[in-house]
């Protein structure tokens, strides 16, 4: 239909797009901004079991009060017991206390006397706890009461951690378009024929918004899903767009009429488009099996816009290209005298045999810039975002800078021992006792707060009080534990574990931010290696199907591998150890690496690279069906493909590399890493260990046991026209074809 009514698929494609567009402009009022902590660990019970049974839970709000009188002169502490009682009375507040409140407890004056803290909760859930405090940042940032007051905490931490990404996504959007365009004007010469790539882009990106509005009646969506959409979208809808164009024209040079071309084009590059966006939505089945909320969406999010991706390819692209027909030409602002691949004097072409002429030598080469490159990942700390992934002044991490410097406690960052069906407390107190003592001797922890006390090197220091009434319900009792070190440093999951190792005389619970942060990496050590199995299994099959080789799959991810670990490597260099802060941008050194970047990079970077990697062996498949000379089929494939790769990566790297603008830390790890993640794949390991790598393996490349061969033939996928493989070339006739190429 898009050859008889070019006009009218068009035109119902651009009406579906608009409606798609239109029902997402709902899609950010669905999205949750939280999904980052799995709901089976037991530090998620534990904090579900304090809320519901104590009404307590880990202070996420904190007040900085500051006044140069001192936070003991009478008139400041009276303002001090005001501000308190009136935070106490917001809605949505509670366990509201502060220096003022608390008996002038140390922990919250800070070292010069002139700032105090007040603590407090929002309750809610997530989303819930960023629209609050918004409203009580405008309310208490600021002079109160004649104090000075600024609001902190992690609640804050994520609103302007949230709000910040959006904002710089939404800034990078507007900068990428432009680069984009103008790149793709230098590669198809003219302005009509650029925008084709551009428009399918933005076409896929407004119709996956659209599919995700509707994903999010039937499941939690986490906010991710727009920033990965949008950048996947880009990049998916230009690189099949890329190669649609690509081999359109070169039908056309074959002296094909343009209804001839695109029904070629269709049946070869279209395929390939319709199996890479396959084999891309597979890359991110495995992140199904990791049990966070925020991965599950950006792995639906981008199985969506990969297939939506492809199939505007097919069908919006063959109608625009009938429609314009010759005034694809139309504003040609480059015009080149021809095309270096009709005589076999591509740059493509020339690395592919230069590599092949000696290719151990290659191999050996690239291993020695890749695997040193990678070293450094094998350091790689993931921890728990915090205030130290935002700029420095940001005002939580301002706050939080505050916290650690003038005051010597981690009152807000607490480890909570939850225990319940353990009949009426005050029958057990001497038990209580015991475990508080036992509790506050541990490697790492300052004191421990509970319904007898508080405890401090297996001694009680303080005798309860009042407050210590909350510490207890009449059939349960908790432990508030303050950690002496960062909670999601090694020393703070070594303290966690402690606590679980400690014998107690009930079952209890460990919570907390050290525990979640335990929990979360357990998790992943646990379902990783499962996601990895699925990603295996399900890229081998679809690889097997498009090659009809054992090897071939093998060879695809191994290789893969080796350039996500080179890029892990130079995250580790940079954003761990703190380098090239000149070239990336300033940023805060914490001796980690926010935990969802290295997840996130692997899985966008592993699926484009499996993009790249179809789209050259399905050309180097249909040449060795023609041929049935591997050398030829490399060199041939590679030259007729690779240009439409090249391409690619510069225009994704340009994607990425504008997070760099970014004033959060793992945005401009994202961008660095995809960068060099996609350039690595396009340069050292496509151009130099892919060509080595098939010359020495020869005809194995080709090689299945027979069964397999059958099911090849009868299943397969090729982008080539249903072109039975041709005797296999001598050493004298692959001489031959590629010195007649060359002439």
């Amino acid at each position: 239909m898009a050859l008889t009514s070019p006009k009218k698929v068009v035109g119902l494609t651009l009406l579906v797009v608009f409606l798609f567009g239109g029902a997402s402009a709902g899609l950010q009022d669905r999205l949750t901004m939280g999904g980052y902590e799995s709901t089976g660990t037991e530090s998620y019970k534990a904090a579900q079991e304090l809320e519901k049974t104590f009404e307590q839970g880990e202070p996420n709000l904190a007040l900085v009060v500051e006044d140069a009188r001192g936070v003991d002169d009478p008139e400041v502490a009276a303002a001090g017991g005001r501000l308190t009682e009136k935070l106490a009375d917001e809605a949505d507040v509670t366990n509201v206390v502060s220096y003022w409140s608390s008996e002038q407890a140390p922990a919250l004056r800070g070292e010069s006397g002139e700032q105090a803290l007040v603590l407090g909760r929002i309750t809610g859930d997530f989303d819930d706890v960023i629209d609050r405090v918004e409203k009580l940042d405008e309310d208490y940032t600021g002079k109160v009461d004649g104090l000075e007051v600024t609001t902190g905490g992690s609640a804050m931490m994520w609103l302007e951690n949230t709000t910040k990404a959006a904002e710089d996504a939404t800034k990078a959007e507007f900068m990428v378009f432009p680069l984009v365009l103008l790149v793709l004007i230098i590669i198809f010469g003219g302005v009509v024929a650029a925008l084709l790539p551009l428009s399918v882009a933005i076409c896929a990106m407004l119709t996956s918004m659209g599919v995700l509005f509707g994903i999010t009646f039937l499941t939690d969506t986490s906010n991710v899903v727009v920033n990965t959409t949008t950048f996947l979208g880009i990049g998916l809808g230009i690189d099949y767009s890329l190669l649609f164009v690509t081999r359109y024209r070169e039908e056309l040079r074959r002296g094909k009429e343009i209804g001839e071309a695109i029904s070629t084009t269709l049946h070869t590059a279209g395929r390939t488009v319709l199996f890479s966006a396959f084999t891309v939505a597979a890359a991110f089945l495995g992140l199904l099996a990791l049990p966070f909320t925020m991965m599950r969406s950006l792995a639906i999010g981008c199985i969506v816009t990969s297939l939506l991706a492809a199939f505007l390819t097919v069908v919006l692209l063959p109608g625009l290209l009938k429609w314009l027909g010759p005034r694809i030409e139309k504003w040609r602002l480059i015009r080149r005298k021809s095309d270096p691949s009709e005589d076999g004097g591509g740059s493509w072409h020339k690395l592919a045999t230069g590599v092949m002429r000696r290719p151990l030598a290659v191999t050996v080469l690239v291993l020695a810039i890749v695997i040193p490159l990678g070293l450094p990942a094998l350091n790689m700390n993931l921890r728990l975002p915090d205030e130290s992934v935002l700029a420095t002044d940001a005002q939580s991490a301002e706050v939080a800078t505050v916290l650690r410097e003038d005051f010597d406690s981690r009152e807000q960052q607490p480890v909570q021992i939850v225990a319940t069906n353990t009949g009426a407390p005050d029958q057990q107190t001497g038990e209580i006792d015991d475990y508080a003592k036992r509790l506050s001797q541990l490697p790492g922890a300052t004191r421990v707060d509970t319904l007898t006390g508080t405890y401090e090197d297996g001694q009680l220091a303080a005798e309860p009080g009042p407050a210590s009434a909350r510490f207890a319900v009449d059939d349960g009792v908790y432990f508030s534990m303050i950690p002496a070190a960062d909670p999601y440093s090694d020393a703070g999951t070594e303290l966690v574990e402690d606590v679980r190792a400690a014998k107690a005389p009930f079952d209890v619970q460990v919570g907390g931010q050290a525990a979640v942060s335990t929990d979360t990496f357990d998790t992943l050590v646990d379902r990783l290696p499962i996601a990895g199995a699925i990603l295996f299994v399900i890229m081998f099959i679809l690889l097997f199907l498009l090659t009809g080789s054992i090897l071939l799959p093998l060879k695809a991810m191994v290789l893969t591998a080796l350039s996500l670990t080179a890029t892990f490597g130079a995250l580790v260099f940079i954003f761990q150890d703190g380098n090239l802060m000149w070239l990336v941008g300033d940023f805060v050194e914490t001796g980690g690496i926010t935990w969802t970047a290295p997840i996130m990079i692997f899985a966008m970077a592993f699926a484009l690279s499996m993009d790249y990697e179809v789209f050259m062996i399905s050309r180097i498949k249909e040449e060795y069906d023609r041929t049935g000379d591997n050398e030829l089929a490399v060199a041939s494939g590679l030259e007729r493909v690779g240009k439409v790769v090249t391409y690619a990566a510069l225009l994704l790297s340009l994607v990425f590399l504008v997070l760099l603008t970014s004033g959060i830390s793992y945005m401009k790890a994202i961008g660095i890493g995809m960068a060099l993640a996609i350039v690595m794949d396009a340069t050292l390991i496509r151009g130099g260990l892919l060509p080595a790598f098939m010359k020495l393996m020869g005809s194995a490349n080709w090689w299945a046991p027979k069964p397999l061969k059958a099911l090849h033939t009868r299943f397969g996928i090729r982008e080539g026209e249903d072109l039975a493989p041709a005797p296999a070339a001598t050493g004298t006739d692959t001489d031959a074809s590629l010195a007649a190429q060359k002439q």
